[in-house]
């Protein structure tokens, strides 16, 4: 008997990365189909039904596929009561970054026009898609992605998907450059000891057990690290229960080299300990870490 269908339907605004997304999912193991028209996508998923070793699907549907709009949030409904276990993914990127990006491809934006400018299409196309992106399992801005970095990310989350339901990123982070905008939770911490102060330290980061032993020397170190673990193993299944892939925590700091570093590999141990599937980022140290 096959096992139960899993659909993984990609959209989002146009260059955001969706087609390395989609090609991501084909590398794990899923049959993939790129803009699939809405009106063809229930006959489709009964005959994936009907294959033998056929229950990993993944399509994009976007702006591309004129009939977008009409009828598709009716038939995730639809899919989501039946047996198909369904997931909406949701890309997304700031309307500079996009820009961007349409400039170095010299592409045209799927809905310009003579008389539509980039911009403009960009934000047409949001206001099109705002129901999908309020009602999408997870978002994923790829502002500050490259694509080898947005393929790890989804392959991360949907690789060994049964042995790990949910993928946790935890993220250290700068104050001074940014709030991350793909964060679930953010915690400061801007309040602990900071080992920029000792001398033997600032040149350091909290990849260095000294650092991570001073900063973790304080009672509030020591609390908030139980606290926040505590909390996470309290709602990552709550998480997985609804379907989201991937969750990020990240841990901010006034440089993102020190304390936040230092607590994001401290957790990040501990809930690997505990069997979780964890991505370890660094975003703003000097040379950005990633494991």
């Amino acid at each position: 008997m096959n096992n139960p269908l899993r659909l993984v339907i990609v959209t989002g605004v146009s260059g955001s990365g969706k087609s390395t997304a989609i090609k991501a999912l084909e590398d794990v193991g899923f049959f993939c189909v790129d803009n699939l028209p809405v009106r063809l996508l229930e006959g489709f998923l009964k005959l994936c039904q009907e294959q033998e070793n056929l229950d990993k699907i993944a399509i994009v549907i976007d702006v591309r596929e004129m009939s977008f709009l009409g009828g598709l949030g009716d038939i995730i409904d639809t899919l989501s009561d039946s047996k198909i276990d369904v997931n909406l993914v949701f890309l997304d990127s700031k309307n500079e970054t996009l820009l961007r990006r349409f400039s170095i491809t010299r592409r045209k934006h799927p809905l310009q026009t003579p008389s539509i400018t980039t911009l403009e299409a960009i934000r047409l196309e949001r206001r099109m898609l705002a129901e999908f992106k309020e009602r999408a399992n997870w978002i994923i801005d790829t502002s500050a992605m490259n694509v080898h970095e947005l393929k790890r990310t989804v392959q991360q989350a949907y690789s060994n998907m049964d042995e790990h339901p949910i993928r946790v990123t935890v993220m250290s982070f700068s104050y001074g450059k940014g709030l991350p905008d793909e964060a679930d939770y953010t915690i400061d911490c801007r309040f602990l000891p900071n080992p920029y102060f000792v001398e033997d330290l600032r040149e350091k980061t909290g990849m260095d057990k000294a650092v991570r032993d001073y900063v973790i020397q304080s009672p509030e170190a020591r609390q908030m690290r139980e606290k926040v673990v505590e909390y996470l193993l309290m709602v990552l299944p709550w998480h997985a229960r609804e379907g989201r892939p991937g969750i990020t925590v990240a841990f901010g700091c006034t440089g993102g080299r020190h304390r936040s570093v230092a607590m994001a590999v401290m957790v990040a141990e501990i809930l690997r300990d505990g069997g979780m599937a964890v991505n370890l980022v660094h975003r703003d140290l000097p040379t950005r870490g990633q494991e």
